[in-house]
């Protein structure tokens, strides 16, 4: 009687203790596209509800602090840590409410043994002394570390089938967001600072980096059925995405046009324009050679993967800072430089479509200006 009181007990223990570890519930909340840049490829979190300690958290890899030491040196030089936050899920809620943002929560099919492993990594995670992370937008960031989670900690490890076509760089992945929400100017913003390495094709496992992709990759995981069920906890209100009239391409047909209009108008001997034309090749160099140092820095001086190997270093030149003090004077040496440059863009146009790196079409313009204009200042400025 005894021993098969001493065998209830255990048994009773260990049930018990069953019980309470199944009483965990985790789900993955995927965040629709904001308004603002840094928004719009949505975010990802993990939700961790506790029967037992009576706890409803969100952890959330996504976070960084504006008080952090020189922050945006940190951020430019792609040295800024974030790091994983946990808050209380209304907390996290109410915030996406208040910016219009949806929410679709995903309720994981995990054993008692692999949610509490879950909840053991985000413990250890959020310690303060493993809290902080090295972030990379493509690589390492608030959605690549949820799929690196699920991967270590689900028998089988789910197989995450590809969300875009199978030729898809991650230049094209971003490419297809914010020419969703009409953001021309941050595409182009970014295609002038990513480099060649953004054009490489991504694998299935790769595509993950964007919430949304994994969102439905793990709804048709092909090894695995690790989403339990799925629901809308916030649908966000429509909103018409406003047209955009003032485009990078009609700025640079505009800036090419303006250019003609001054250099057609100089040429019939009027002062003003004559002065005009000398000070805007200057400015134009000038500018341009500028974005050529900061191009050289982030790829040089910088910890950001994908700003090396840019090819638009070839049209943004820094040389143009030295060229743009020296470029009136009549000097063989200027003339020769602005001819050779000039066959340089020239063969630039030519084979723009086969360059290892997709730069943005409304770049084309800007690169016939500089073109049209180095080869006119190479003819002028030689000495006889």
């Amino acid at each position: 009687m005894k021993n098969k009181f001493l065998f209830s007990s255990i048994l009773l223990i260990f049930s018990l203790q069953s019980f309470s570890q199944d009483r965990l519930q985790i789900s993955l909340l995927t965040i629709t596209p904001g308004k603002e840049l840094n928004d719009v490829f949505g975010h990802s979190a993990l939700r961790v509800i506790d029967s037992n300690s009576v706890t409803d958290l969100v952890f959330n890899y996504g976070t960084f602090d504006f008080e952090d030491p020189n922050f945006y040196l940190k951020f430019i030089k792609g040295q800024l840590r974030y790091f994983v936050n946990a808050e209380n899920y209304s907390d996290f809620i109410f915030y996406y409410q208040q910016v219009n943002r949806g929410t679709t929560e995903q309720i994981l099919n995990l054993t008692t043994q692999e949610k509490s492993n879950i909840k053991q990594v985000l413990l250890t995670n959020i310690k303060e002394e493993n809290k902080y992370y090295q972030y990379d937008f493509f690589k390492d960031n608030c959605t690549t570390r949820l799929r690196d989670i699920f991967q270590k900690n689900h028998s089988p490890t789910p197989n995450l089938p590809a969300q875009m076509p199978t030729a898809f760089t991650y230049r094209n992945a971003i490419h297809q967001y914010l020419d969703a929400r009409k953001m021309h100017w941050g595409k182009f913003g970014i295609d002038i600072l990513l480099g060649a390495r953004t054009d490489a094709i991504m694998t299935s496992n790769e595509q993950m980096f964007l919430p949304f992709n994994l969102m439905k990759a793990l709804d048709s995981t092909s090894n695995s059925n690790i989403v339990l069920s799925s629901k809308q906890v916030y649908e966000i209100s429509k909103e018409a995405t406003k047209s955009v009239i003032f485009t990078p391409m009609l700025f640079s047909i505009l800036l090419l046009q303006f250019f003609a209009l001054v250099i057609f108008f100089s040429s019939k001997g009027n002062k003003t324009f004559k002065w005009l034309s000398k000070n805007l090749d200057r400015c134009l160099f000038l500018m341009v050679g500028l974005l050529g140092v900061l191009l050289m820095f982030m790829w040089w001086g910088t910890d950001h993967i994908m700003t090396k190997n840019n090819f638009n270093i070839l049209w943004a030149s820094p040389l143009f800072v030295i060229y743009a003090f020296v470029m009136h004077k009549k000097n063989n040496t200027v003339a020769l430089f602005a001819k050779i440059y000039s066959g340089l863009l020239l063969l630039l146009l030519c084979t723009w479509n086969w360059l290892p790196q997709q730069l943005n079409i409304a770049l084309l313009p800007i690169v016939i200006l500089l073109a049209w204009r180095l080869f006119a200042k190479g003819i002028t400025n030689k000495l006889l």
